[in-house]
C-alpha cells in the first residue's frame, strides 16, 4: 500500500467523527503564517490549534506571486490582520544555488525547462527574513495596518527568534 494509500485510508477513519465541520475558513486568530515547507514546523510548534490561522507554505517561505497571493485574500477575503513570515535554520535552500539545483534537476530529468523561473535559494536564513518582509511591507496592497513580523525557527531549541532589523 503506498503512502497516498494509507494517507486516504486514515482520512476514511477520520470522516466518521469528522469534528472540524464547525470551523469557517477565516483564522480565529486573524492571523497569516508564511513559511517554509519543512517538516520540523507545525501549528504545534507555534502553539495554534486547527483554525487558529492560515498556514501559507513553500520551499523557503518565500514571498513569491503565488504566496503573495494567498496572504493577500487571507487579509481582503478572510479576515487577517497579522503576517508572520518564519524561516528556519538548516534550510535546504542554504545548501545550494539557484544554479546548481537547476543543473540537478535537468540532469536528473535529462530536460531544460521554463519553469520555474527562481527557485530562491540564499545563504543567509535572517537576510533571507529581512527581504521576504521588505516585499511585503513594500507591497502597494499589503494595507500598514496589517502587522508584518519575521522569525527564524531554531530546529535544534524549538525557539523562534524575531528579526528586528528589517
Amino acid at each position: 500500500m503506498s503512502v497516498i494509500d494509507q494517507v486516504i485510508a486514515a482520512n476514511e477513519i477520520y470522516s466518521r467523527t469528522h469534528e472540524l465541520r464547525k470551523l469557517t475558513p477565516r483564522p480565529e486568530r486573524k492571523l497569516a503564517v508564511l513559511t517554509c515547507m519543512d517538516t520540523r514546523l507545525s501549528i504545534r510548534t507555534l502553539g495554534l490549534k486547527t483554525g487558529d490561522a492560515h498556514i501559507i507554505r513553500n520551499a523557503g517561505g518565500i514571498v513569491t506571486d503565488d504566496a503573495l497571493r494567498s496572504l493577500l485574500v487571507s487579509h481582503f477575503l478572510l479576515g487577517t490582520d497579522e503576517i508572520m513570515v518564519i524561516n528556519h535554520t538548516d534550510c535546504g535552500l542554504m545548501h545550494t544555488s539557484e544554479q546548481d539545483l537547476r543543473t540537478r534537476i535537468q540532469n536528473l530529468t535529462g530536460t531544460a525547462a521554463v519553469a520555474p523561473v527562481y527557485f530562491y535559494t540564499f545563504q543567509d536564513v535572517e537576510e533571507n527574513v529581512r527581504q521576504q518582509l521588505q516585499k511585503l511591507r513594500t507591497h502597494p496592497w499589503i494595507p500598514k495596518s496589517v502587522t508584518v513580523r519575521g522569525f527564524v525557527y531554531d530546529v535544534a531549541s524549538g525557539l523562534l527568534r524575531e528579526i528586528t532589523n528589517a
